[in-house]
């Protein structure tokens, strides 16, 4: 096959490959080994989808209803491109008696629309707004693996993981913020087994195009000249999107820019230096001379002295958490937590600031419970030694991959000395002071 990324080559008979898939998908549940003509993205999924205690007879969850669905989707940037999307997808979904979808960037359904027979069909399995079709949480499937993988993907029929949705061939395409670059959701077009076709997924790939060019164009409504925005949760360099422009903030800078985004109303000299070095050597010079590079690259009049504060009214993706955790929406706080705040930095008041905002996101989801949200922070790089989490999740959803990394877990904390360092001990223990094995 010329594209890994198209289900059938052209001239392949449909119902031979589904029965051969059907026979691989069950050597694979039963032995775990992935026979021809699995192709290797799919192949990858399943693995990836066993790893996270998929069960091949589970179904999707319905995380969002009514007034909550309504409010999340009203705020989501493709609600922007809605229209764009159903004038390009719409009529061919209803014609070819197909749906269309769009999920959010943790694979959960915002819009499913089209026919509607087709639509009750697909509610059988949970195929409906709110649901969420994350590959953690349902296995292989066209837009939760492309929004896994930040690539289009086509699945057909046995291709997908869980038995209930094998019927159906789905096609799905990764949209991105134009100015960030990045996911946002993806857009879907599922129905049946004529989906199977190179056009298919050349048409949805087309329409996420489209879609991030209407946002781009939308751009300047939405981000006026005299307000930027600052995304620094899960990236060592902070990125500042302000006047139009994309600025990559060193490491130093990115520290200064959260904290003053955090203090519009401005930090002392002295401040700054107490939050941002340990070393009480540093001396005020070297923290002019940081702020000195910093204005240079901002541009004229963005950074101001006396106290040093930005000119400019600052959204940060920090904010966006905080805001979401203090009213309760929790499913929406997680959606845009992109991991730790500057993970490499070591500035006293980041490294505060980073632990509180990821101390209280954990907190609201063991508290929440839900085993979707929970096995997404537990297989995150920085969920994978949160052993609170990983009780959460094992009480919610005991899967024997689950139970496996919870029994390994507390095996460390029982011989903590085995530990390579404190870090670990922090992951493991996020808010320990000292370190006690378990309760029996």
């Amino acid at each position: 096959m010329t594209d890994p990324w198209v289900a059938l080559e052209r001239g392949a008979d449909p119902a031979e490959r589904a029965r051969m898939l059907r026979r691989a998908h069950e050597t694979f549940t039963e032995a775990g080994t992935v026979p021809r003509p699995v192709r290797s993205v799919v192949a990858d999924s399943w693995r990836r989808s066993a790893r996270a205690g998929v069960g091949p007879d589970g179904t999707a969850s319905v995380e969002l209803v009514d007034g909550d669905l309504g409010a999340y989707r009203a705020e989501h940037p493709l609600a922007r491109v809605m229209p764009l999307v159903r004038e390009l997808l719409g009529t061919f979904a209803a014609d070819g008696a197909h749906l269309l979808a769009v999920c959010d960037a943790h694979g959960r359904l915002l819009w499913v629309e089209g026919d509607p027979a087709t639509r009750r069909r697909a509610g059988r399995m949970n195929f409906v707004p709110g649901a969420r079709w994350a590959e953690a949480a349902v296995g292989t499937n066209a837009p939760g693996t492309a929004v896994a993988l930040d690539h289009p993907v086509q699945v057909f029929a046995a291709e997908h993981f869980i038995r209930r949705v094998q019927p159906w061939t789905c096609a799905a395409a990764p949209v991105h913020d134009p100015r960030t670059g990045r996911v946002l959701g993806a857009v879907d077009i599922t129905g049946g087994d004529g989906l199977a076709h190179p056009h298919s997924l050349g048409f949805v790939q087309a329409v996420a195009r489209a879609a991030e060019s209407q946002l781009a164009l939308l751009t300047p409504e939405r981000t006026a000249v005299d307000a930027a925005e600052l995304s620094a949760l899960g990236r060592d360099e902070a990125l500042l999107v302000t006047g139009g422009r994309r600025i990559r903030l060193s490491r130093r800078h990115s520290e200064i820019l959260v904290l003053l985004a955090r203090h519009p109303e401005g930090l002392t000299g002295d401040e700054l230096l107490c939050a941002l070095y340990e070393d009480e050597s540093v001396t005020p010079v070297t923290l002019r001379a940081e702020l000195a590079r910093l204005r240079r690259i901002l541009g004229p009049g963005l950074l101001a002295s006396r106290p040093y504060r930005l000119t400019v009214p600052v959204e940060s993706d920090v904010a966006v958490v905080e805001r979401r955790l203090e009213s309760g929406a929790v499913t929406a706080a997680a959606t845009a937590y992109a991991g730790p705040l500057l993970p490499g930095s070591a500035a006293p008041a980041v490294v505060r600031l980073r632990r509180r905002l990821a101390d209280g996101l954990r907190t609201a989801l063991i508290a929440r419970r839900d085993p979707d949200l929970l096995a997404d922070w537990a297989h995150a790089p920085w969920g994978e030694d949160d052993l609170d989490v990983w009780r959460a999740l094992t009480a919610t959803r005991p899967t024997p991959t689950v139970r496996a990394r919870l029994a390994a877990l507390e095996s460390e904390l029982a011989a903590p000395d085995a530990w390579p360092c404190p870090a670990v001990r922090r992951r493991v223990l996020p808010d320990a002071t000292s370190l006690q094995p378990p309760a029996p």
